[in-house]
Parts: C-alpha cells; sequence; structure tokens
C-alpha cells in the first residue's frame, strides 16, 4: 500500500537541519500531549484517534443513506460554511472528472454547496438549477444558527417543500447536526429528519472524516471506506510512540516553525494538479484558523502552477524573502496522453513529441523548484502516490496532526477560532438584531450610515 513522503533537504540551504532537529524533543512531547489530551484545547481533540474509532457499520450506514439519494436525487445541495463544506469539496473536486459535471455517471447526483457566501446571485442562481431537478438536501451545523448556512437552509428546505410537498421533503433531508442541543437539532427531531451527530470534541476544520465530510463523499460516489484506511495508516505512522525522525507530521511541524523563527513568515501551499485546488483551500482554513492567533502564525497561501506561474510566480521568485513553499506532487496520473509529432513544428514542439504531458510537468516542476531555491524559497515536498482515496485520507491526517504539534510549538490554542467571532458581532449589529442595539449606533456613527 502507497504511502506519503516527506522531504525537508531542500530548506537546509535556508535553515539548518539542527536547527529544525531542536524542534525534535518538543514535537515528540507535543504529538504526546495530543493523545493524552493535556494541552491547549484538550476538550477538542476528538479528530485524534477518530480514523481508528470509525467502524465498517458507521461507514455502512453512511452509504445506505448515500445510496438513497443517490437512487432519489438529480442533485445534492449540502448546506455548510468552513470546516462543514472544504473538506467535502476537497475530496470530491480531488477525485471527480474535471468535467464533473457534465460527465459523471448516471446514478451519481451533481454535488452542489450552498451556505459557504451570502451570494444573492449564487444563491438565486441555484433555486433556478433546483427548480427543474429532483433533489436532496445534507444541511451541516452544530448550532443550526450560523448566520450563512441557515439562511440558505431557510430557503431551500422551504423550496423543497413547496416543490414536492412537506411529507416528501422530510425524507430528501439530512441534518449533521449537534446530538442533543441547537435549532437544528430540534427542527430534525421535530421533522423526523435522518440525522448524524457532529462529535462535541471535533471542530469543523477537523470533521472531515466525520459524516460531515464523509455523507457528501459517499454521494459523491467515492469509496469513504478507502478514504478512511489511508487517515488510519497515518495515524498509526504519527502515533505518540513513533520517533520524532520517523513520524512525518512532526517534521513538517517541525521544519515550518524552524523557518517561521528565520523570518519565513508566509507558507505558499503549491501543487501542480488543479484537482488539488480545494484541498489548499481546506489546508488554508485548517492552518489559518489553527494558528492564527495572539499575534503569531505562519499566513497560508496558495498556488496552482504551472498556471499560477504566470501570474504569481514574479512574486515568489523576486519579491521579499518572507515566504516558502510547501509543493505536494503526485507521482502518478490517472490518465496517459502524450504530444504529437507535427511535421511541420510551426510551434516549436516536436522536442516534446511523444512524451506524456505529465513528464513535462513534472520537468516544469523540478525546474520551478530549482529557480525557487535559487531566488530564496526554501522548498518542502510531500509526495503521495496518485490521487485516490486512500492517499487523500494519508494527506488530510496527516495535515491535522502535524497542525495540532505545530500550534502547540506556536504555544497558541490550535483548537478555537475566537477572532472569528469579531465580525459576526458587527455584522449582527448593522443588521439591527436584537440585543445589538448599542453596538448597532457606534457602528453605523463610525462608518457614516444614516439611520
Amino acid at each position: 500500500m502507497s504511502t506519503l513522503n516527506l522531504s525537508i533537504d531542500k530548506i537546509f540551504d535556508f535553515v539548518s537541519k539542527d536547527k529544525v532537529y531542536a524542534f525534535a524533543d518538543e514535537c515528540v512531547k507535543q504529538n504526546k500531549a495530543l493523545h493524552e489530551k493535556t494541552g491547549k484545547g484538550n476538550d477538542f481533540l476528538g479528530w485524534v484517534n477518530l480514523p481508528s474509532s470509525i467502524t465498517p457499520e458507521i461507514i455502512k450506514d453512511i452509504e445506505k443513506t448515500a445510496a438513497s439519494f443517490r437512487k432519489n436525487c438529480e442533485v445534492v445541495v449540502v448546506v455548510g460554511i468552513g470546516g462543514s463544506y472544504l473538506g467535502a469539496k476537497s475530496v470530491i473536486e480531488a477525485l471527480s472528472d474535471s468535467f464533473y459535471q457534465i460527465n459523471r455517471p448516471k446514478d451519481t447526483p451533481l454535488v452542489v454547496f450552498a451556505g459557504q457566501n451570502i451570494g444573492e446571485d449564487y444563491t438565486a442562481e441555484l433555486i433556478k438549477l433546483l427548480d427543474k431537478k429532483k433533489y436532496g438536501i445534507i444541511c451541516i451545523s452544530k448550532s443550526g444558527t450560523t448566520t450563512e448556512p441557515a439562511i440558505a437552509f431557510r430557503i431551500l428546505k422551504g423550496h423543497l417543500e413547496q416543490k414536492v410537498g412537506k411529507p416528501h421533503a422530510k425524507e430528501l433531508i439530512v441534518a449533521i447536526t449537534d446530538a442533543k442541543r441547537g435549532a437544528l437539532r430540534t427542527l430534525a427531531t421535530q421533522e423526523g429528519y435522518k440525522t448524524y451527530v457532529i462529535p462535541d470534541d471535533v471542530g469543523g476544520r477537523f470533521s472531515v472524516l466525520t459524516p460531515v465530510g464523509l455523507l457528501p463523499i459517499a454521494v459523491a460516489g467515492f469509496d469513504i471506506a478507502k478514504l478512511v484506511a489511508g487517515a488510519q495508516k497515518m495515524e498509526e505512522l504519527t502515533a505518540p510512540d513513533v520517533a520524532f525522525e520517523d513520524n512525518p507530521a512532526a517534521i513538517y511541524a517541525a521544519a515550518r516553525n524552524a523557518l517561521y523563527k528565520a523570518g519565513k513568515k508566509i507558507e505558499i501551499l503549491a501543487n501542480y494538479n488543479h484537482k488539488l485546488t480545494f484541498v489548499a483551500e481546506w489546508w488554508k482554513q485548517l492552518y489559518g484558523e489553527s494558528e492564527g492567533k495572539e499575534n503569531k502564525g505562519i499566513f497560508p497561501a496558495s498556488v496552482t502552477f504551472t498556471s499560477d506561474l504566470h501570474s504569481m510566480g514574479q512574486y515568489i521568485q523576486e519579491g521579499e524573502r518572507h515566504i516558502f513553499e510547501t509543493v505536494i506532487t503526485v507521482k502518478n496520473t490517472n490518465h496517459n496522453v502524450a504530444v504529437p509529432f507535427e511535421k511541420d513544428n510551426l510551434d516549436g514542439l516536436n522536442f516534446l513529441a511523444y512524451k506524456r504531458i505529465d513528464e513535462v510537468n513534472k520537468m516544469a516542476e523540478l525546474g520551478t523548484l530549482v529557480a525557487h531555491m535559487d531566488g530564496g524559497v526554501p522548498n518542502i515536498i510531500i509526495e503521495i502516490s496518485r490521487l485516490d482515496e486512500y492517499n487523500l485520507g494519508l494527506l488530510f491526517y496527516f495535515f491535522e496532526k502535524a497542525c495540532g504539534i505545530s500550534g502547540y510549538l506556536l504555544k497558541v490554542n490550535p483548537f478555537d477560532q475566537p477572532g472569528v467571532e469579531a465580525y459576526k458581532k458587527n455584522m449582527f449589529a448593522l443588521l439591527d438584531k436584537p440585543g445589538f442595539e448599542t453596538d448597532s449606533e457606534i457602528l453605523k456613527k463610525r462608518l457614516g450610515i444614516n439611520k
């Protein structure tokens, strides 16, 4: 079975191996703290042993619900924001045909997302699509009151009930929510929706291996048992009794913190496969929300090469030297397409004739690696063997475990997000939510808004 390979050799021209390994003992200590639940945020560490706790019976039940959606729906709308949609979105995008909306199998519904924004045009266009389709809804929210998904679910629930009738609509809605409390739990109980539980001790950005991620992924037709198996393997490879030099998550955490200490404040997650674009979006939330606290933390950014070499490439090559790259490379592709020979060779590309496109891409990757290192950009390399469920399971748990260790190295709580509440408080005040009247007056005056 394939595994994930990590290389940090390409950072040693910028920060010595000794400085990376100076974090070794602390990484081992903090990895144990994650498993023993002795560090900050220890009430949100259910994800640490989550893969090994997922039984075949759990997977079977999720697959049964997914099969019902596939049988009865042309479209399934997943309502959620942040970690409640990014994990599922990233896996589905990574594993789907690039032209999935047209080329998906006939027995597989189109999986779309709502509640991840407050876009009026987006919502109107989604309703226009759903007017013509048989659809179902997966609503994901612990509280049921988070503004963006709550608005979307209110609209979609009403639309579905009007379209098929309330008795039938409840058979097409699944709620993934808190076990006992919250608005969505209350509604699901009243209406009789099928439900799954978001564990109390698993935060949204760590929830891809709960029903939050597994159900939409299964609806899209992918093998969640293999995804879980990959995560289980990485849980084993990063266990608390694994030595630092054998633990890829600990080494990654140490390398990025050594670079941060050396003044590299921005980490760019780069890939050479557009299918990984939303994996990078998931990663950005994971690290940004976990580490960006107390005026500390590496800023997470992302690029998809070679496309972004024609936009961000100039800055990466010659801009301010406060960046490093972490590159996800995929060893094997799932297709085989070669460059043809042209007799007239007007484009001058016959030197590439009969070479696979992936070979050209790999040489672009290696050429960029050398150029960026020559330009002062350290590179960390993460290699997976191919894009499939198992390897994504490896990758996701690897990043989660490294994030927990890295956050503890920074001495922050990686499992809360107090800063996220600031915009909500102001938004509620500006919308005249009851209880925010005083703040409303102050904000409107600051912004020059007339009542």
